[in-house]
């Protein structure tokens, strides 16, 4: 059973964020760890609305699903912390354009999250 770290192919060599891998890939499934609206190439939070936010966010899962051969419908499970809950709908708007067949499984809760990030969410995939 060998693991394989997937990392996010914008991101900075010497940018760590925390003790984790943006992904690991584990006998075809692939687990992706909370990613919120940041600009890999510039090593900075990207804040905005819930909508930027939810955008930018889900382009960074995109990248990593990509570079471990999966696309977004290969996604099964996400979980999305809102910092404010009254932000669903419009969150779930733009969520919803890059969900367009089956829609994953999905936990949606408010949660206090740092440095004024709007939303943050992770995945498991399955190829």
């Amino acid at each position: 059973m060998k693991k394989t770290k997937i990392v996010h192919p914008e991101r900075e060599l010497g940018f760590v964020t925390g003790a984790y891998s943006d992904g690991v890939l584990i006998d075809g499934f692939l687990f992706v760890s909370g990613q919120v609206a940041i600009d890999f190439r510039e090593s900075k939070f990207v804040l905005g609305t819930i909508e930027e936010e939810t955008h930018l966010t889900l382009k960074n899962i995109k990248a990593i699903l990509e570079e471990a051969g999966m696309a977004m419908e290969h996604v099964v499970k996400c979980t999305v912390h809102l910092s404010d809950i009254n932000d669903f709908d419009r969150f779930n708007n733009v969520y919803s354009q890059y969900f367009t067949e089956l829609k994953p499984a999905r936990t949606t809760v408010q949660s206090i999250l740092g440095n004024g990030i709007k939303v943050e969410i992770d995945c498991i995939a399955k190829k």
